[in-house]
């Protein structure tokens, strides 16, 4: 069970699931006037602690020390720590007694979940030559006894005799479209499928439509040894209890419930080497691969993409088990609002050693509590609670954080002011952002303020304007860590950051502290600036009297939406009921930035003007919760989030407004008419939401401006 932030019920995000989300909201707004005025700091203090702010800051920026992040990070690699394992829950304690050495209150809150192992695997090939070779399914040289084996979490076992093999590029719609057209037909066959950008859950899923047996997955990189370890499972959370924290002795479906099952795929996969993949492909016979699937390391013989004439048998065993997952926290309770909640976040369990995914965000992450420590000791204290959170079993299916949010979804929702995720902190050289858009100015700011480690007398800011000229925050709709949960279910404003774009030992027995000293941050300055661009922001966040929000960003970039929209739909659908509710959005966004400059100019610190900033702040947090719808996307109603959410159909090009692009790729499907009314639907759904926002904005239940 989890431990309250507080003797108070009115400051924990803590405690077990509430009555209904929306009447919270609504009870919220209402009881804002009398609630705030029992909880009023002294002027006196409020007025020393904006003072004060600013020279924190840079102090938090003058405590960097190289040293000690390589030291976490070197103690959080020794071993591999899956989760749901011994080496996992010593990681968790490792991190909770950092948390308590430094002096901050830490606990633990566990919970039960469906994890999945592998217990035997084999793959061999018989060749047209009439040899036979048994097939290496580890990697040479990387792999200890307590390194698991490879294999995807939750693939079904099964074995496969005497199957031929088929090559089917990276096993999307347009790459099997393009194997009828050459008469070619997977049915009965192993397919052969090179990583893209789908998740391999829904490569694997496509595979047994089109009737492929199994699949055999691989990723090129540098390391043609290495194999990628993977979930395929559908969905976010333990999959037994969907929609509601797994704790002890609370309610799990069955592992043969409907619902459950379809979240499985129908067919055995596994991950193997390039290299071993690279001597199937060379052996098939059959129409000529296409050259844009072609790679250097299948060298210049024209190859085919079968199937056969080489033959494969498989052999995969597995097990789903139930184990105990851990999260971990560390709270630094605020001086002035400790009922509102600033949270970072970083998974810590890993497929291997995990020195970069997760385990260098876990070192940054315990090197921001040390900052944050040494602050406290010179006398400062958050304005709002600062919650530092470790989750566990993020590989799985971000199940960690997933189940805590379902857990606390309420509580979320009413007083948490943003999520700021690190995932891989560091994979390589280049800054790169995700966040929703109303952090955009805040994250600009902060980046002009933190050293860049790879340019001698530059900011990441001048270096990030150098490389790509304009700032290219991207956004969120991705189900790729543990923000997804936190944005796409509760509507939390949410941040993910990393150095690097992608890495050649991801999730292979290779992602080690020496590949990390050799290659991706030998001196550990990329992690010294993850450590101030993520600690500046919480302090932003938990320290400005306003909260540094701007939805003229937001409003800016619903705007850029439309206007792709406008390119993709045709026939009798309509877009102007989100124009007329942006330009509404857009109006409510100006009103609220500039009572927000007004605010921060105003000397005076009377009780007024404190509540008059709460109940601003209540709006600015309480907007981005607006987008959420209660059904949910259509077939997928655990995602509330209409603007950002990741689409149904993998190979859509929308990364926003996630209903919409599931109706136009469902449309495709329908008679015009219905395909037009689905579409149609779809954006009055994200037109009321946007309207939700404006109300939100203004702080009034009516459509006249709040005042």
């Amino acid at each position: 069970m989890s431990q309250p932030l507080s003797s108070k019920p009115t400051t924990t995000i803590f405690g077990s699931v509430p009555p209904p989300y929306w009447t919270l909201l609504f009870l919220l707004f209402l009881c804002t006037l009398g609630f705030y005025t029992l909880h009023l700091p002294s002027t006196s203090a409020a007025f020393s602690n904006v003072r004060n702010a600013l020279r924190f800051h840079k102090i938090y920026l003058s405590l960097a020390t190289n040293s000690t992040v390589s030291a976490y990070l070197r103690a959080l690699t020794l071993h591999p720590h899956l989760a749901g394992t011994q080496p996992a829950l010593q990681t968790a304690r490792y991190v909770q007694s950092r948390f308590a050495d430094l002096g901050l209150r830490a606990h633990t809150v566990e919970y039960r979940a469906l994890l999945s192992y592998p217990l035997h695997a084999s793959l061999s090939a018989h060749f047209s030559d009439g040899s036979a070779r048994e097939l290496p399914l580890v990697e040479p040289g990387g792999v200890g006894a307590e390194v698991v084996r490879p294999y995807h979490a939750y693939s079904p076992s099964g074995a496969v005799e005497g199957a031929q093999a088929v090559y089917v590029n990276m096993g999307r719609e347009d790459d099997y479209l393009a194997l009828r057209r050459a008469g070619v037909d997977v049915k009965g066959c192993v397919a052969v499928v090179r990583r893209g950008e789908e998740s391999r859950g829904g490569v694997v899923a496509r595979a047994a439509r089109e009737g492929a047996v199994a699949v055999l997955m691989y990723t090129e990189g540098e390391r043609a040894n290495g194999v990628e370890r993977g979930t395929v499972m559908k969905g976010l959370g333990d999959p037994l209890t969907p929609g509601w924290g797994g704790v002890e002795g609370g309610e799990a479906l069955n592992l043969e419930d409907s619902q459950i099952f379809d979240r499985f795929p129908k067919i055995p996969s596994m991950p193997i080497s390039p290299e071993v993949a690279y001597s199937i492909l060379k052996s098939l016979e059959g129409p000529q691969m296409p050259h844009h699937w072609w790679s250097d390391a299948l060298g210049h013989k024209p190859v085919g993409v079968g199937p056969g004439p080489t033959v494969l048998n498989f052999t995969y065993q597995g097990e789903k088990k139930m184990a105990t997952i851990h999260n971990v926290f560390a709270v630094i309770r605020g001086s002035e609002e400790p009922d509102r909640f600033v949270l970072l976040g970083n998974h810590r369990d890993a497929w291997t050693y995990g020195a970069v995914d997760p385990n260098s965000g876990t070192a940054v992450l315990l090197d921001i509590a040390r900052r944050y420590a040494l602050m406290i000791r010179q006398g400062w204290q958050p304005r709002r609670t600062i919650v530092l959170c470790s989750w566990d079993a993020e590989e799985f299916g971000m199940i960690g954080s997933t189940e805590w949010v379902e857990q606390n979804l309420l509580n979320l929702g009413s007083k948490v002011v943003a999520y700021l995720n690190v995932d891989c902190a560091v994979q390589g050289p280049g800054f790169f952002v995700g966040a929703t858009p109303q952090l955009d100015n805040l994250l600009i700011e902060v980046a002009k303020k933190v050293k860049d480690p790879d340019s001698v007398g530059m900011t990441i800011y001048d270096n990030w304007m150098i490389t790509n000229k304009v700032i290219n925050i991207q956004r969120l709709s991705g189900v790729d860590s543990d923000f997804a949960p936190f944005l796409q279910h509760a509507g939390v404003p949410s941040v993910d950051l990393y150095y690097g774009i992608d890495f050649p030992v991801y999730h292979t027995a290779f992602d080690s502290y020496n590949w990390m000293t050799n290659y991706g941050d030998p001196l550990f300055q990329r992690h010294v600036a993850v450590v101030g661009v993520w600690g500046l922001l919480a302090l932003h966040l938990a320290d400005d009297t306003i909260l540094p929000f701007n939805y003229v960003s937001y409003a800016e970039q619903l705007r850029n939406y439309t206007n792709i929209l406008h390119t993709l739909v045709k026939g009798n659908v309509s877009l102007d009921p989100i124009t007329a509710s942006i330009q509404e959005f857009a109006s409510a966004a100006e009103e609220a930035e500039e009572e927000a400059m007004k605010l921060r100019e105003e000397e005076r610190n009377s009780e007024f003007l404190v509540l008059k900033k709460r109940t601003l702040n209540d709006r600015l947090m309480l907007a981005e919760r607006s987008f959420l719808d209660a059904d949910g996307l259509q077939g997928r109603p655990w995602f509330k989030h209409l603007v950002y959410g990741p689409p149904g159909d993998s190979e859509s090009k929308l990364v926003f407004f996630p209903g919409i692009a599931d109706a136009i790729s469902a449309s495709t499907r329908m008679k015009r008419k219905e395909g037009e009314a689905a579409i149609q639907h779809e954006i009055w759904r994200v037109a009321r939401a946007i309207g939700r926002a404006s109300s939100a904005l203004r702080g009034g239940i009516f459509t006249e401006k709040w005042s």
